[in-house]
């Protein structure tokens, strides 16, 4: 029966009708191949220029609707450190390579990467001015590239992941099918509003340690219990795995909830505040993997 069902699911991205954007069959105006990744670009937002990065496939096709995955930079840092991979991050935290390196969920879906710079390397989120920005950010990009808009997905670390937890909250299923909340917060990016639907809801990954002493865990834990109710999980009728205990050496553990109208999945690992987590004896981190296999799991909406 699994097998089955990981056959169909696999195959899903092949099956269904993708959601063109306004830029599909157009020559970007903005955002080129000839852009290099590491040139700034800019929109304006809320009085000010808000500055972005973009990364394109080589061989990208404005008649092919592509993935849009925004990246989303902790405290401190910034979007030129996502895409280099320095500071502590992977590049783009490691997502490219585990989409080429994934046996679970293999994919003919380019994508696009989009890593913006927050105001003062953070994302407080003034009087929602981050949300503002992210929401005509994902506009400026599916005008101007070919995107398709049922497979917009934001990931982020510490503050990063604060933002990305609230942009799940604000700009909810109408601009982004999934968030990955890596260690992050849910009130240093603003309050989220009352969600009372699974209309209103997007799917949810989030994965803190349990040795957090910058961002405890208990905040990730907020985090996954609203998206578990406004998602309408079963939590009753889940087998949950148990958090490993501080210093244990354990595994990382990972539940992925039942009966939920968008998928809820929730880790958790023996460590401290960080975007590359890994398992004792490993020697790289399950964290871009356990993220490309929530996210893969979407394949265009009809």
């Amino acid at each position: 029966m699994e097998l089955k069902l990981f056959s169909i699911l696999s195959l899903l991205p092949a099956l269904a009708t993708a959601k063109p954007s306004v830029g599909c069959g157009k020559a970007a105006k903005v955002i080129t191949q000839s852009t290099p990744s590491t040139t700034p670009l800019t929109i304006s937002s809320g009085g000010r220029n808000r500055e972005y990065f973009a990364n394109l496939p080589a061989d990208y096709n404005n008649s092919v609707p592509h993935r849009l995955i925004l990246t989303l930079h902790a405290l401190g840092g910034n979007a030129g450190q996502v895409i280099a991979g320095q500071g502590g991050y992977l590049p783009f935290y490691g997502l490219p390579s585990a989409i080429s390196n994934s046996t679970t969920y293999k994919t003919d879906i380019p994508t696009i990467y989009i890593a913006p710079n927050g105001i003062s390397n953070g994302w407080a989120n003034t009087n929602n001015s981050d949300v503002n920005f992210i929401r005509s950010l994902i506009d400026t990009v599916q005008s101007d590239l070919c995107i398709d808009t049922s497979l917009v997905f934001s990931t982020g670390f510490s503050f990063g992941a604060a933002m990305s937890y609230m942009l799940a909250c604000n700009l909810g299923p109408e601009y982004l099918r999934a968030v990955a909340v890596l260690s992050g917060n849910p009130q240093i990016s603003g309050t989220c509003p009352a969600l009372n639907a699974a209309s209103e809801g997007v799917a949810f990954y989030i994965q803190h340690g349990t040795n957090d002493q910058v961002l405890p865990v208990s905040g990730g834990r907020e985090m996954r219990d609203r998206f578990l109710k406004v998602n309408g999980c079963d939590v009753a009728g889940t087998t949950v795995a148990p958090d490993p205990a501080v210093g244990s050496g354990a595994k990382h553990t990972k539940t992925d909830y039942k009966g939920c109208v968008k998928p809820v999945t929730w880790v958790a690992f023996d460590g401290p505040h960080t975007p590359t987590p890994k398992d004792p004896g490993e020697s790289e981190t399950f964290s871009p993997r356990e993220t490309w296999d929530f996210f893969g799991q979407f394949g265009p909406l009809e």
